[in-house]
């Protein structure tokens, strides 16, 4: 069972909380096809963590500093403003866990359902969330889609 982030308000002399997003492990939590194109689902996901930034997710309110981090067939995937990519030279967990000890001086949270991760990113003081807080493929994350969006449910698209 992850280990839920405490929910409070932002102060706002502090850092913002640090979600880092084990992308692999999250783009792995919905069988839509993702192994067909890993790099394209590591970019459908980056997209829908920028949506996050600025609201927060459920029990880490906004504003977010988001890292993803990819490995493997996902690498050369660019940051987007607000989500920064941080690419795995040897293994994406390995990463994670340096990751959440450099920056054990603000509140950070790890999107991952890998228990043995979620085991040792919680030993530096992090705390985990499972992959639908930032990834159900029945949810969005708030954004306005412009003048231009327009689904027709009949079409199929």
């Amino acid at each position: 069972m992850p280990t839920p982030p405490p929910t409070q308000e932002h102060d706002p002399g502090r850092a913002p909380a640090l979600l880092i997003v084990d992308g692999a492990n999250v783009v792995g939590s919905v069988p839509d096809g993702w192994w067909r194109d890993r790099r394209g689902a590591a970019e459908r996901l980056r997209d829908r963590l920028a949506g996050y930034v600025a609201g927060g997710v459920p029990g880490v309110p906004g504003p977010l500093e988001i890292v993803l981090v990819l490995e493997g067939a996902a690498r050369g995937v660019p940051s987007v403003p607000g989500v920064r990519i941080e690419e795995a030279s040897g293994s994406g967990d390995d990463h994670i866990v340096r990751l959440a000890a450099a920056t054990a001086d603000r509140a950070r949270v790890v999107v991952t359902a890998d228990r043995e991760l979620r085991r040792r990113v919680t030993a530096t003081g992090a705390t985990t969330v499972g992959p639908r807080t930032v990834y159900d493929p029945a949810t969005e994350p708030e954004t306005d889609p412009g003048p231009d969006s327009c689904t027709n449910p009949g079409s199929g698209s």
